[in-house]
């Protein structure tokens, strides 16, 4: 785990990002793109961002720095801890939803007294590994509960579009056989275009978008919690062939799915599972 201080100037080209990483911004406001989708932030918000997803922020006015926390999943695997800490699939790994976190008055104070005890303890010269653990979950767990509040309570609740809460659950229900924003207007009685609109107002992506990313983060799901092998995966996410299957997962994340793996790792859920 690591926590740095960082210029966001420095994100302003497109760049993978290969560790599970929660940005702190405490000044300026501005976009950011993660995976093609576009999101306005504005301070103070944190940005969460998945192993091998592409980020790029552009500041509006001066540009500010800010802080970014780091850790590898082997560190601490959010699979396995996900009863005490269910950030898998709200903060991290999910398609859907905004990658901001807004904060507000009450939250802030929290979320900057947990930054600066991680960089006191990441100072000294003998680390203890249950104190940064303890730290991290309870940072994720407290930004989970944040999440879900804005979810229930906040201005994600207010604009909530049933017909596109529809078409996420189709997206989950059929991605392994329906690869075409054709077929899921056809299911939802609209036309491509309109569900096109809605969807890139709704989700900031298009339909086509959420499709390929949903099968990307069933793939990443794969290499990452199971031993199965890279034709094995391929197969069970309908691919002709192991190596059309290598072709698409490495033009949308930007290396193989055997490099993936290889920084990634392959989770100790594996082998609970077997």
């Amino acid at each position: 785990m690591q926590l740095r201080n960082i210029a966001l100037k420095n994100f302003t080209k497109d760049q993978r990002v290969e560790l599970y990483s929660a940005f702190f911004i405490s000044s300026g406001q501005g976009t950011c793109q993660i995976d093609g989708g576009i999101y306005s932030f504005k301070s103070p918000c944190l940005i969460f961002v998945t192993p091998f997803q592409s980020l790029q922020i552009a500041m509006h006015g001066t540009a500010a720095k800010a802080q970014v926390l780091e850790f590898h999943g082997d560190f601490y695997c959010i699979e396995f801890h996900k009863p005490e800490v269910a950030c898998n699939g709200l903060l991290f790994n999910n398609v859907y939803l905004s990658p901001v976190l807004a904060l507000n008055k009450a939250d802030l104070p929290r979320v900057k007294d947990l930054f600066n005890q991680i960089a006191i303890e990441l100072k000294l010269k003998t680390q203890d590994h249950s104190i940064l653990t303890s730290y991290l979950q309870l940072f994720l767990a407290l930004t989970s509960r944040i999440k879900r509040k804005d979810l229930k309570q906040g201005p994600l609740l207010t604009r909530r579009d049933e017909q596109m809460e529809k078409f996420k659950s189709l997206i989950d229900e059929h991605f392994l056989t329906k690869r075409s924003p054709a077929e899921y207007a056809d299911l939802l009685n609209m036309t491509a275009n309109a569900l096109t609109k809605k969807s890139a107002r709704y989700f900031a992506k298009s339909p086509s978008q959420l499709i390929q990313e949903r099968v990307v983060l069933e793939a990443k799901k794969k290499l990452h919690l199971t031993y199965e092998s890279v034709k094995e995966i391929a197969f069970s996410l309908n691919f002709e062939d192991e190596h059309y299957f290598s072709r698409f997962f490495k033009k949308a994340v930007g290396v193989s799915p055997q490099v993936f793996r290889q920084k990634n790792g392959i989770s100790i859920v594996a082998d609970l599972s077997t």
